[in-house]
């Protein structure tokens, strides 16, 4: 079974950095395509932070700015959001997205981890 495990929420002060990491699991001819990060905060819709292609070709929403930056460790199946100058505005639950080729098919289908908690103090 393919399985994304988010770690790395926490409870930072405003100016502050987290660094998320999601674990991809599966099956030994599985294959990443796109991944993303997105965020769901109490009250807002689910919306994309930011995506990053299997070329290694970033994308990111207008609010971050320039403070985050989406990464890949293919090797070690694992995605990483790095964020600095955190603010109140980023407490959401990030959610890890990987499109993934379990089988190495070509067959591809989106995953979703459970998600972790960051939370910006003022």
């Amino acid at each position: 079974q393919v399985q994304l495990v988010e770690s790395g929420g926490g409870l930072v002060q405003a100016g502050g950095s987290l660094r998320l990491s999601c674990a991809i699991s599966g099956g030994a001819n599985l294959r990443i395509e796109n991944v993303g990060w997105y965020r769901q905060a109490p009250g807002n819709e689910r919306e994309l932070v930011a995506q990053l292609t299997n070329t290694r070709i970033a994308t990111y929403a207008d609010f971050v700015e320039g403070r985050f930056t989406i990464s890949r460790d293919n090797a070690k199946k694992t995605v990483y959001l790095q964020m600095v100058n955190l603010n109140p505005e980023d407490t959401a639950v990030y959610f890890c997205q990987a499109f993934i080729d379990q089988f190495g098919d070509l067959e591809t289908r989106a995953y979703w981890g459970q998600g972790t908690q960051v939370t910006v103090s003022p």
